[in-house]
C-alpha cells in the first residue's frame, strides 16, 4: 500500500466520489473536502502530500487557494477544473501549481501524474535527509561542472570560483532546491524580492541570463537553465 495521503477537494459530490474511490483503490490514502474551510480542518488534522484541488469552490476561488499554500508549503498541487482558457492554466502554474488537468479527465493519466508529482517531491525529500546526514558535505551540490556549497555560497566551474550577486546566489538556491521542477516567474520573484529594487518579470529574465552566462557551456543553448514558454524555467542538471 501506498503511504502517500492525498486530499481531493472538489464541490461536485459525484466527482469527488469517483476521484477519492479512484486513489484508493491504487493504494493512497484519501481525505475529501467540499470547500475551502472543510480543506482547511484536514490540512491542519494530517500530513497531506498532495492536494487535488477544484477551481471553482463556493467559498474562494481556487487559484488563490493555491497561491496560499504555495507561499508556506512544498505541498503538491493539482489543479483540476472545468475551465478550458489556456490563460486559467498558466495563471494556476504561476500561482504554484505542479500540474493542471481538464474536465472531462482520464482518471489513468490523473494518476500517472500524481505519480511523478509524488515521486519528484520525495527525490527533494531524500536529498534534504542525505544533505543533514552527512555533515561534512551539508548542503554541497554538484551539477554539470559545477560544485555549489550554499552556506558558503561558494560556486566553482572546474574549480574556478564564480562570483555570484546576493539575488543570483537566491535564485539558484531555488532551482537547486526544485530540480526538475518548474518555476514560474512569479514564484522566483518572492523568493529574491528582499534582494532587488523594485523588482519585476523582467528581473527574473535577467538573473537567470547571468546565471546562463557563468554557467552554462553555451548560454544561447542552454542544457541547465531551460525556458519553459508560458510556464516559467527548469533547472535540468542532475544534481548529486
Amino acid at each position: 500500500m501506498n503511504d502517500k495521503h492525498i486530499l481531493v477537494v472538489e464541490d461536485e459530490a459525484i466527482t469527488r466520489a469517483k476521484l477519492v474511490g479512484y486513489f484508493q483503490h491504487a493504494g493512497y490514502r484519501v481525505s475529501e473536502a467540499e470547500n475551502k474551510s472543510q480543506m482547511m480542518v484536514v490540512l491542519e488534522n494530517h500530513h497531506i502530500d498532495l492536494v487535488m484541488l477544484d477551481i471553482n469552490l463556493p467559498d474562494e476561488d481556487g487559484l488563490m487557494i493555491t497561491r496560499n499554500l504555495r507561499s508556506h508549503s512544498n505541498i503538491g498541487i493539482v489543479l483540476v477544473t472545468g475551465r478550458t482558457d489556456s490563460i486559467d492554466k498558466i495563471i494556476g502554474l504561476e500561482m504554484g501549481a505542479d500540474d493542471y488537468v481538464t474536465k472531462p479527465f482520464e482518471l489513468r493519466e490523473l494518476l500517472v501524474r500524481v505519480k511523478n508529482i509524488l515521486w519528484r517531491i520525495s527525490l527533494t525529500e531524500q536529498k534534504s535527509v542525505i544533505a543533514t546526514e552527512n555533515e561534512e558535505d551539508d548542503d554541497l551540490f554538484h551539477f554539470g561542472q559545477c560544485s555549489f556549497d550554499i552556506p558558503k555560497r561558494k560556486l566553482l566551474k572546474n574549480n574556478i570560483p564564480i562570483k555570484l550577486t546576493k539575488a543570483e546566489y537566491d535564485i539558484l538556491v531555488a532551482f537547486v532546491a526544485n530540480p526538475s521542477r518548474v518555476l514560474s516567474r512569479d514564484r522566483l520573484l518572492n523568493l529574491i524580492e528582499h534582494r532587488v529594487d523594485a523588482p519585476n518579470d523582467r528581473t527574473i529574465d535577467v538573473l537567470v541570463r547571468r546565471l546562463r552566462h557563468k554557467i552554462e557551456d553555451n548560454p544561447k543553448d542552454p542544457q541547465i537553465f531551460t525556458t519553459i514558454h508560458g510556464e516559467g524555467y527548469l533547472f535540468a542538471a542532475d544534481i548529486t
